[in-house]
């Protein structure tokens, strides 16, 4: 292990140089009477006061065309690659030297122009009539840096705003939709504005029922000859625009359009309705549930209509929502039965001047009922690394309710760090059933409104794992019956009035139980255990895969055991010493409150790198029947690939407390964690992505340790026990999995007893005990 972790940082710092070696000369490439674009600089001639929000170097770089070669650490890294490579030789060494570098951006005095030029029809956009825009170019050895001088000028601002409405019809309706209106006088003049005003007052009027209004049919114009810096803006909306019988354009009142039927297809498959036409619906049966049309082949159907109609939002007699619309389609989706789900609409001749018809087509085509799947996958548990065989059973449409099962049978296999567990490999196999149902499961059922705005879910689950290590043998029988739903648009959450673990072992070495002896924390830790109890969890997403954006994940939970088991005990009168605890069929129950706050922020650069920050706080009070220490499964670790890098797993901690040189096991824990990480990350070439970063944090006990002394979490000695590491790391994206490989170095260690705690100014560096070398699936966090 050792020589890995020499050799590792040695190739790196050695490709490394040869990078930044070949970057010395970053125009090798660039022919005589060419330069290459080293900077683009935007310089913005105003105060803030003068500009709007919309009106900063972020905004305004889009603008710039002509990019310069991406940069790592401020090195051109991707042209370094590129300029590695002769570019007269064709053998496949150079050929992936140029594929995965990035070759040299010569500037292009025209593209310049027309940024200049796009930038001040920007500026124009948002109100800034006289802004002006100056290009220089400044040359530093065959190098160009492009500044991008920026006059805004004084802003246009609103005088007033004026209806101009045509359609009589929709008079009122906007009328008194006024006070939602984005716009207002004083303000800056801003194209993007008004555009989004247009979709608001779209979506409002569709809302209402005027299913053929579009955006359209709402224009504006603008007179800007007032002077003073003022505009006016005519607000203006059309008549439904149509072509008469001799194909003349005309205008006509936009109508209301009220919903006459609602056909849905629960079975519908498009191949064969394309390839049939009219002939495929011959043999459906039609079936009324509920004021709702279900046309399917005869036979039981493939979902139970109450459920497709718990999740329609379009019903009969109501007027056009186009929200509703929307609605509906992403609660049948959110069924997870049916792989195409369409909601479209079909005018039908109508008897009355003054509204429109409409049917409603709702064809699903379901997804593949039952299904088997063999899955192998690499685990990292705990920062150990193994592999794992999972044959899975699932079926979506258990009891056409849309209730999803999915049973797992699991074998898995882990190497353990032995000269830190003490122990070589793990051995575990079991089987997991989960059970989701589209609803509470609730003496009182959730009311229609709530099942429609948040998608609830009852969750059951029950399983059963055997895990053998050489010193003990554990069994874990869990049990729990939830219920999860939405709190937002990016928002979820899971509440758990029950769960039970059964935590036995049934067998446990002498020789390893001695040595867990040695701490009291530790031995209440290795021991049979039931946990009864419940939790909840609230999780913020606002990431949005198809767009590469900053996002923020939050996520808090608290969970509760053995509270009213104790409160049964004490109720029936039994009462228990210092040396007793109470038992639930014959094994000791744990007793505890514990909360968790996970936040982390993932910022993009730009194409090539981004930075992520993350905290992380957890805190547990064992007390009552089990006042010593937490079940062993809630317990906090410090170290491993997930953690704190630059210790191995649970090597780390609790608080300055020091490790005896003489022991063969070291598997720390404690009630307390705090965390904080920053992570660098960056493209380098092919699949190989790079990163540094910069972990800090510990753990602690609640109590005082007389074991572990040091151990117990003080307010006024917490910095001095937080243990500080950085490193960098490897990461290779091979699509369907990402592997890790981070190297970190300890640079402040709590457990240093006496002096400074910073290694460098403390002691010199040895590679076995201040450097690790972790391996992970996936991003840390």
């Amino acid at each position: 292990m050792t020589n890995i972790k020499i050799r590792i940082p040695f190739l790196l710092t050695a490709l490394c140089l040869i990078l930044i070696v070949s970057g010395c000369n970053p125009t090798k490439y660039v022919s005589e009477g060419n330069l290459l674009l080293s900077k683009n600089k935007i310089v913005l001639n105003a105060g803030k006061k003068e500009l709007s929000s919309s009106i900063t170097t972020k905004t305004i770089k889009p603008y710039v065309k002509q990019v310069p070669n991406k940069r790592i650490f401020g090195t051109r890294f991707h042209l370094a690659l590129y300029n590695l490579s002769n570019i007269n030789k064709t053998n496949w060494f150079h050929k992936w030297l140029r594929n995965i570098g990035e070759e040299p951006v010569i500037f292009d005095k025209t593209t310049a122009d027309k940024s200049g030029a796009q930038i001040e029809s920007f500026l124009k956009s948002k109100g800034y009539f006289d802004a002006n825009v100056d290009e220089t170019t400044r040359v530093e050895k065959k190098e160009a840096i492009v500044s991008y001088n920026i006059t805004p000028g004084k802003p246009y601002r609103i005088r007033d705003i004026k209806y101009e409405i045509s359609d009589t019809a929709l008079t009122g309706l906007i009328t008194m939709d006024t006070i939602n209106c984005l716009i207002d006088k004083s303000m800056i003049y801003d194209v993007d504005l008004l555009q989004m005003e247009r979709q608001r007052l779209e979506r409002f009027i569709r809302n209402i029922g005027f299913y053929t209004f579009s955006a359209e049919d709402i224009f504006f114009k603008v007179d800007s000859t007032l002077g003073k810096h003022q505009v006016d803006i005519f607000y203006n909306v059309s008549r439904k625009p149509s072509l008469d019988d001799q194909g003349k354009l005309v205008y006509t009142p936009h109508k209301l359009y009220r919903i006459k039927d609602v056909f849905i297809f629960p079975q519908f498959d498009p191949k064969v309705a394309l390839r049939e036409g009219e002939s495929y619906f011959s043999d459906f049966d039609t079936v009324n549930y509920e004021g709702l049309n279900f046309i399917s082949p005869p036979g039981k159907p493939y979902i139970k209509p109450s459920i497709i109609k718990q999740s329609m939002y379009v019903m009969p007699g109501t007027l056009f929502n186009v929200s509703n619309t929307e609605l509906s389609q992403s609660h049948l989706i959110a069924l997870k039965n049916h792989r195409l789900v369409s909601v479209g609409y079909v005018e039908e001749p109508s008897t009355s001047a003054g509204e429109g018809v409409l049917n409603c087509v709702v064809q699903l085509t379901p997804t593949i009922r039952q299904a088997y799947t063999v899955e192998l996958e690499g685990t990292n548990s705990s920062g150990n690394l193994g592999g794992a065989v999972n044959l899975i059973y699932s079926n979506k449409n258990l009891f056409r309710g849309a209730e999803n099962l999915n049973i797992k049978l699991k074998g898995a296999y882990e190497t353990l760090t032995e000269h830190i567990t003490g122990f070589k490999n793990s051995l575990e196999y079991g089987v997991e059933g989960t059970l989701s149902l589209p609803k509470f499961l609730t003496p009182y059922p959730a009311k229609e409104i709530f099942i429609r705005n948040h998608d609830p879910k009852t969750v059951l689950q029950l399983g059963y794992s055997h895990q053998k290590i050489p010193v003990y043998t554990k069994t874990v029988v869990n049990l729990s019956a939830g219920y999860s739903w939405k709190g937002g648009k990016y928002s979820e959450r899971t509440l758990n009035p029950v769960f039970i673990d059964v935590v036995t072992l049934p067998y446990i070495d002498s020789a390893f139980n001695e040595k867990v002896k040695t701490t009291s924390y530790l031995a209440d830790s290795y021991k049979n255990m039931m946990i009864v109890g419940g939790n909840y969890t609230y999780t913020f997403n606002n990431q949005k895969i198809q767009r590469s954006k900053d996002y923020w994940y939050i996520r808090f939970s608290f969970n509760a055991a053995g509270n009213l088991l104790s409160l049964a005990y004490k109720m029936a009168g039994k009462e228990r010493n210092d040396t007793s605890s109470y038992k639930l069929f014959g094994q000791d129950f744990a007793q505890y409150i514990k909360g968790e706050v996970n936040i982390s922020y993932h910022r993009k650069l730009n194409e090539a790198s981004s930075v992520v920050y993350r905290a992380f706080a957890g805190v547990g009070f064992p007390y009552g029947n089990t006042k010593n220490a937490m079940p062993f499964a809630e317990q906090y670790f410090g170290g491993g690939s997930n953690d704190i890098r630059a210790w191995v797993v649970r090597s780390l901690g609790p608080g300055s407390y020091l490790i005896p040189d003489k022991s063969h096991f070291i598997n720390q824990t404690a009630d307390i964690k705090l965390e904080a990480n920053a992570e660098y990350r960056f493209k380098l070439f092919w699949i190989l992505e790079g990163a540094v970063f910069a972990d800090a944090g510990n753990i602690w006990t609640f109590r005082d340790d007389v074991d572990r002394p040091g151990a117990q979490f003080k307010i006024k000695k917490f910095i001095d026990d937080t243990a500080v590491g950085v490193g960098f790391g490897l990461r290779y994206d091979i699509k369907f999995v990402l592997l890790r490989t981070d190297i970190g170095f300890k640079m402040r260690d709590p457990s240093i007893p006496d002096g400074t705690k910073i290694i460098p100014l403390s002691r010199a560096y040895n590679l076995r005990d201040d450097m690790a070398l972790v391996f992970g699936i996936g991003y840390p966090f």
